[in-house]
């Protein structure tokens, strides 16, 4: 029987409708990382405004983080080992939504909003922060199993000095930069070292981004927000 026109209008809607709210419902592979680690920090800069765009990012509707459960474990598993050792991990973002990709590419289109130019890319201007790989049009983050994270001191809670803070775009974030001194280098190599043996792998331009090697949704870019 051929359908009238309000009918198919009526279910092509509610296919509609069930498509969005599946896009935002979290997938049953992604954990809250306050639910799997016992003693890390958090400062979710994209939830609390304190970032490079000077104000809370589109997607971040609480100041959780989550991952997939294969990151998550395997970032469990570095944080018993700094147990040892008198450190913490202390996290800054993890899962990403794509809707937040496109806050940061709304931002960057606009060259008169530069509040946080000073702080941040004091050095760049920033319609190159794309460009030279600081900013992706797709982020890593997307799929759920990249994190942007620090080492502190378990007992006061003070980060270890990397020679610049997170999110500062520029040469001297890089891992290979001979802008910083020896005892930062040391710092950044401690971290580094943890999370390579845990099954992460270092993106170059950033020494608080790590990738797990093994990420289980590696062409999957994911929009649902964190809550």
């Amino acid at each position: 029987m051929k359908m009238k026109k309000p009918q198919t209008f009526a279910l092509l809607l509610a296919l509609l409708l069930l498509l969005a709210a599946c896009a935002t419902q979290r997938p049953d592979g992604f954990v809250h990382l306050d639910q799997m680690l016992r003693s890390a920090t958090y400062d979710v800069r994209y939830y609390n405004g304190d970032n490079f765009v000077g104000t809370r990012i589109d997607g971040y509707e609480a100041g959780r983080v989550l991952l997939s459960r294969e990151a998550a474990s395997a970032l469990a598993a570095a944080e018993q080992e700094l147990e040892t050792e008198s450190l913490r991990l202390k996290i800054f973002d993890g899962y990403r939504p794509q809707l937040a990709v496109e806050h940061f590419k709304r931002w960057a289109a606009d060259p008169h909003d530069t509040r946080m130019k000073d702080r941040f890319y004091p050095d760049l201007e920033k319609q190159d922060l794309f460009r030279l790989g600081y900013i992706a049009e797709r982020s890593g983050h997307s799929r759920g199993s990249t994190v942007d994270l620090t080492l502190a001191d378990a007992g006061t809670g003070q980060e270890l000095d990397m020679g610049s803070p997170f999110d500062f775009f520029g040469p001297i974030s890089h891992h290979d930069t001979p802008l910083i001194t020896p005892q930062q280098a040391r710092n950044r190599e401690r971290l580094r070292n943890l999370m390579i043996r845990h099954g992460f792998r270092p993106y170059a331009e950033e020494w608080w981004h790590y990738t797990l090697e093994n990420e289980p949704y590696p062409d999957s870019y994911f929009d649902f927000p964190v809550r």
